[in-house]
């Protein structure tokens, strides 16, 4: 597996490096933290721009130094460019499997800023990508780690089902599954009307029966990988009903979960610049770090 870590100089992506640092992963892991120094902040003056050159590299070979001690394969760039575009560009010609990139926090002014890089991530990434966001307790990573896995049956939620299975994680770390019932698709209200002629309730109930239905297959396949791969899984429910985005986040937040895993797109077929119908707005307002994965 290998791991790009976009970090500046924020506390934010200090905790990107102490949580890559800290969780196990699988064999043969390689790291690279890389360090973009903004152009447009730099104006035209080349010597700005040469100091800030050197400062990155202090940065990331401070960052590297931590993951060495870990026990990971870990190299280091710097370049200078646009970190919207840099950091996609060199996960894709590195041939990165997972982008791990900082969040700075959740008002308003820190979403927009999450969106500098983070969320251009989420968009156009060509592999998986994890929003790291500190807990308010101790490192999740020491003490076993609380997953929430939002899943509809999809190939992309499959997707992110094999990725929590197929990789190690801390002990006594715990999967709660959870597939959201929507009912009522937004914009169709009628459908709720008993006395349209289009969509008579007894159709209406057909189909939200083979809607609950798919809930608990999609809960039940995703369990059987899991425990295949000896992950203990939280009991409880797994199928509320209401709006997925809703649901994930006051899940997350009630149960504590120390990250969120969610496919790229769902049954929609939403794509990278549609997924932000679910993935995307749990990527931006969860408590927790957040995990969007991509085949």
């Amino acid at each position: 597996m290998k791991l790009l870590l976009a970090i500046d100089s924020s506390s934010a992506s200090q905790h990107v490096i102490a949580e890559a640092a800290a969780r196990p992963w699988p064999s043969g892991t390689r790291f690279c933290v890389l360090h973009i120094v903004d152009v447009l902040g730099m104006g035209r003056s080349l010597a700005m721009i040469d100091e800030e050159k050197r400062y990155g590299q202090t940065l990331v070979a401070a960052a590297a130094e931590k993951l060495v001690r870990a026990g990971h394969e870990t190299n280091t760039d710097v370049l200078v460019g646009f970190p919207r575009k840099a950091v996609v560009q060199y996960a894709k010609e590195w041939g990165a499997d997972f982008v791990m990139v900082g969040s700075h926090g959740q008002g308003a002014l820190s979403r927009f800023l999450l969106g500098s890089v983070a969320q251009a991530a989420l968009h156009t990434a060509p592999c998986s990508v994890e929003v790291v966001r500190r807990g308010i307790h101790e490192p999740p990573s020491r003490r076993g780690m609380k997953i929430l896995l939002g899943t509809d049956g999809s190939d992309g939620a499959s997707v992110a089902v094999k990725s929590v299975a197929n990789r190690p994680w801390p002990a006594s770390t715990q999967v709660k599954i959870i597939s959201a019932v929507q009912l009522l698709v937004p914009g169709n209200e009628l459908m709720m009307s008993s006395s349209s002629p289009i969509y008579p309730t007894s159709l209406l109930e057909e189909v939200w029966d083979e809607v609950r239905s798919s809930a608990h297959e999609a809960v039940a396949e995703a369990r059987k990988t899991l425990e295949a791969a000896g992950m203990k899984i939280v009991p409880g429910e797994t199928t509320p009903e209401g709006d997925p985005r809703i649901v994930l986040l006051a899940q997350a937040k009630e149960w504590d979960a120390d990250l969120i895993v969610l496919g790229s797109y769902g049954r929609r077929g939403m794509d990278r610049i549609l997924m932000g119908s679910v993935s995307e707005s749990v990527a931006l307002h969860a408590h927790c770090s957040v995990e969007i994965i991509r085949g």
